[in-house]
């Protein structure tokens, strides 16, 4: 597993909210990953250029075929590394798709600041999701998973060796 060298500051609590809130989205993943990028490109359209299957496409996206399995990767990534930020005291992504992550996102032309969309569109989305349980607390949960796993990412932004 690729670590960061840093032990992550993930209270019981946060923990806690970030599980449950994961827990009740789970049976709608499916839904909420076009959602939620669905609100990457609305936060941020030019996003659009970056990926291959959308750039030139005039596929509504919700029928694009690419988008749907590439959204559900991304969120199911990124929430279950959430899940288990607190137990692993690190994000837990396999070494091999970390450095494939950081490659592809370089040589697409992602920059760090890109991963501020993503975070918004994930807030956004788990707040529409789970409005019951929705609080403060919640959102600065998920912001700080979703940063730790963004920095692991960033970190290998890099060339492929």
């Amino acid at each position: 597993m690729a670590e960061n060298t840093t032990t992550i500051a993930f209270t019981e609590e946060q923990e806690a909210l970030v599980v449950k809130s994961w827990n009740a989205m789970k049976k709608d993943s499916a839904e909420l990953s076009f959602k939620f990028f669905s609100k990457i490109l609305e936060i941020a359209p030019p996003a659009k250029q970056l990926f291959s299957f959308l750039r030139d496409s005039e596929v509504p996206l919700d029928q694009n075929p690419k988008l749907k399995p590439h959204a559900m990767s991304v969120f199911l990534m990124t929430c279950e590394s959430a899940a288990q930020l607190r137990k692993e005291g690190k994000v837990t992504v396999r070494e091999s798709n970390l450095k494939k992550l950081g490659a592809t996102h370089f040589k697409k032309g992602v920059i760090p600041e890109h991963f501020e969309v993503t975070k918004q569109a994930l807030l956004d989305t788990i707040k529409e999701a789970v409005p019951e349980l929705w609080s403060l607390e919640l959102k600065d949960a998920w912001a700080i998973a979703h940063d730790q796993l963004a920095s692991a990412i960033i970190a290998e932004m890099k060339p492929e060796s």
